[in-house]
Parts: structure tokens; C-alpha cells; sequence
């Protein structure tokens, strides 16, 4: 398989800080990677390094072979990557259709209807595009940060801990759902997560952060007690 992201030696700051250190990662087409790590070891800065929404970095990013480091966010969307940030960045006061619709807006065509798929994946949201999004509940939330994510018709889909704050019952359809977009649409995967269990479900491999940089990776089987003993465990 192609590689489809790759990072290679990446650093990336907020101010003169540098939060993500020396950092690398390859991730192939229509695999799903895994990011675990405690809180604050540089997770989201990882996410938000892709996307081109840190102060800055150095190093080499790379979707689909083309080197992106330099460019803005929206044309990375573009390119292909979508992006589901923590805590979903839901407008609240537009409705579901319109929240949707933003993310076509970055799409590679000039196509601004709502992607089919958005809606086959979601029959709830297929019912209520005219309901207002602050109603959603949490996990509703969540399923339309994917549905407008899907709106770029992306390449690989960046989710930050996207079971963060969902009810438990709920956790589960989520996982389904991702599962769903990568084993059965072919939608490659990179996911911050704190669940051990959705990440042994999802994942085909793990990579491991901390003090930003990456401390363990290795195909998901590899993902042993010790490893999570030692870099999960508070």
C-alpha cells in the first residue's frame, strides 16, 4: 500500500515553544492509525500541525506525496484532509444542513450539494438538516463534526478524540460508525483516542506520545500492557 500522510522530523510551535519534538509518522491508504498518549503530551497539536493551524513548524508534511508544510489550512482541506477538531467546533446557532454544507465549501469539485454518504451514514441528521445544532445532543454533535468533515469528500479524516464527553452507550455507535468509513468506504483514519478498547477495535496500528514526541508505534497487536502502563497510567 502507498503511504498517504507522512511526517518526517516535524517540529511545531506555539510561540517560541515547541510542543510537537523531532516528530515522524507514516500512515498507508485506507489503514487507520491510532495516537494515545496522556493529556497534554501533544495530541492535538499533532492534529492541529497537519491542518497548519500551529504558530509554525519545520520539518517535512506530506498527503498523497505532496509536500503541504508551507501551505494554508484550506488547501490542505483541499488536498484532501478532513478534520474533526476536540470539541467538535459545532456552530450552534446554524442549523444541521448548514453545518454540513461548510464543509463543502473546501471540496475538490465544485459540488455543494450534501454528500450522499453524509446521509446514509446518519438517518438521524437526515431527518433534522433544518433542526438547530445547539439542540444536537453530544453525540449527535459528534456525528455531524463527521458529516461535515465527509462533506470535503476527504482522503483521510483527522478526528481528535472524538469519544471524548459521548455517554457510553454511545461510544460504541461512534466506533461503529469510524469503522464503517475506513474498513467499508476505504477512508484512511488518523484518530486521537483515550479508550484503549475503540482504539484496539479501530486501529490497525498505534503510535504512542509523550513529552511530544513518540515514545512507542508498532501495528495495534503490538499495544501490550507494559507499553500502556507506561505512558497511560497516571
Amino acid at each position: 500500500m502507498s503511504t498517504l500522510l507522512a511526517m518526517d522530523r516535524v517540529t511545531s510551535y506555539y510561540g517560541k515553544t515547541p510542543i510537537l519534538k523531532d516528530f515522524s509518522l507514516r500512515l498507508e491508504q485506507g489503514k487507520c492509525l491510532c495516537v494515545l498518549g496522556r493529556n497534554g503530551v501533544g495530541k492535538t497539536t499533532l492534529m492541529r500541525t497537519i491542518m497548519g493551524l500551529t504558530d509554525r513548524s519545520s520539518g517535512n508534511i506530506e498527503i498523497d506525496g505532496q509536500e503541504i508544510g508551507e501551505a494554508p489550512t484550506h488547501e490542505r482541506a483541499k488536498l484532501g484532509i478532513g478534520y474533526v477538531p476536540q470539541g467538535r467546533g459545532i456552530l450552534s446557532e446554524f442549523t444541521v444542513r448548514e453545518n454540513i454544507m461548510l464543509g463543502t465549501f473546501a471540496r475538490r469539485t465544485d459540488d455543494s450539494e450534501i454528500p450522499e454518504v453524509c446521509l446514509r451514514l446518519f438517518p438521524y441528521l437526515k431527518s433534522n438538516l433544518d433542526r438547530r445544532a445547539g439542540l444536537l445532543s453530544g453525540g449527535q454533535k459528534q456525528q455531524l463534526a463527521v458529516a461535515r468533515a465527509l462533506a470535503v469528500g476527504p482522503k483521510v479524516l483527522l478526528l481528535d478524540e472524538p469519544t471524548e464527553g459521548i455517554q457510553p452507550n454511545i461510544v460504541h455507535e461512534i466506533g461503529e460508525t469510524l469503522r464503517m468509513l475506513n474498513k467499508e468506504l476505504g477512508i484512511t483514519l488518523l484518530l486521537t483516542e483515550q479508550h484503549i478498547k475503540v482504539a484496539k477495535r479501530l486501529g490497525d496500528d498505534f503510535l504512542m506520545v509523550d513529552n511530544g514526541r513518540v515514545a512507542a508505534a508498532g501495528p495495534i497487536d503490538a499495544l501490550d500492557d507494559d507499553i500502556i502502563h507506561k505512558h497511560l497510567t497516571i
